[in-house]
């Protein structure tokens, strides 16, 4: 048996494709969505995520701004930013980039953000209404997930599904997305007895815990759904050679680049025993800016009294 390839790249597009109808109609109704995302500091690899968010933005219509604070920035000058942008009826989306400089209180800076302009859903309202099933923002990447599934056509309801991780941004937000969804949900984690025995329960496994290659054979019941939300890279040649025996494009581009992408499943172990499965790259990442594009003409919608 070869597993099927869940396509996020394909699904992504899809999905901007309906936001940029949307933006469309909203212009023409007189509004024009607006997302502003800030960036305290000099983290390279957040100015890469950041600018990619706002070429999505350019691309489908949304009006982009970015607000970019030096390192030194300190809480009480991020929490007047984030204010003025709550109190800014133009502004419909606040995405604060993390990690924040070392002296400043995240946690504080992101529970000012007005849960109704809180296109990460991170926000401890965002979070009671995902709970409770009431209308509000989701978390990007759990949600471009559900998205996936559903597009494929992946029975839910009545599955048995785990998800490995439990952070609050993917793990447990994904649970509960598939709890309403009616399947039936565990969450492993590090602490898990025997983890690999009870990912193998799962005929829809989400593998979120942030270990190149952890989830091999012994975790994979055949033919379940394997969701690989994972981003790791692989620094050696050995590596490499382990996990993508004889695929020479990998081993080209770890020669040119001197690494290489790989989830948090083993790729061998999907290809043999899945029945589908999200591939590393080119799976669940283009997911994410996609549903933060949705989020923000959602934010727009609402904010507005506007049929969802």
């Amino acid at each position: 048996m070869s597993a099927a390839i869940l396509d996020g790249v394909r699904t992504a597009r899809e999905m901007r494709a309906e936001v940029a109808e949307q933006v469309r109609s909203m212009k023409e109704q007189g509004h024009q969505p607006t997302l502003v995302v800030i960036l305290a500091g000099d983290n390279p690899a957040s100015q890469i995520y950041v600018r990619s968010k706002i070429r999505a933005c350019a691309e489908l219509g949304i009006v982009s701004e970015e607000i970019l604070p030096p390192a030194s920035v300190t809480t009480e000058e991020l929490l007047e930013i984030v204010q003025r942008l709550n109190q800014r009826d133009d502004v419909d989306g606040i995405l604060v980039q993390l990690p924040l400089p070392a002296q400043v209180d995240a946690q504080a800076v992101l529970l000012a953000v007005s849960p109704d302009k809180d296109v990460d859903g991170f926000h401890p309202v965002s979070v009671g209404r995902l709970v409770t099933r009431r209308h509000g923002l989701t978390p990007c990447t759990p949600t471009g997930v559900m998205e996936l599934l559903k597009r494929y056509g992946v029975p839910i309801a009545g599955r048995e599904a785990v998800v490995i991780g439990r952070s609050d941004i993917v793990g447990k937000p994904m649970a509960m997305l598939l709890l309403h969804e009616n399947a039936t949900v565990t969450i492993a984690h590090s602490r898990t007895r025997d983890l690999a025995g009870v990912c193998r329960r799962a005929e829809i496994l989400v593998a979120a815990i942030g270990q190149a290659g952890m989830v091999g054979h012994d975790f994979i019941r055949p033919g379940a759904v394997v969701i690989d939300v994972g981003m790791n890279r692989l620094r050696t040649r050995d590596e490499v050679e382990r996990f993508y025996p004889g695929d020479a494009r990998r081993l080209e581009e770890f020669e040119r680049r001197g690494s290489t992408l790989i989830g948090d499943v083993d790729p061998r172990a999907a290809m043999e025993l899945a029945s589908a499965f999200t591939p590393v790259p080119g799976g669940v990442g283009p997911l994410t800016i996609a549903q933060l594009m949705a989020n923000t003409v959602i934010a727009a919608k609402a904010r507005r009294g506007w049929r969802r």
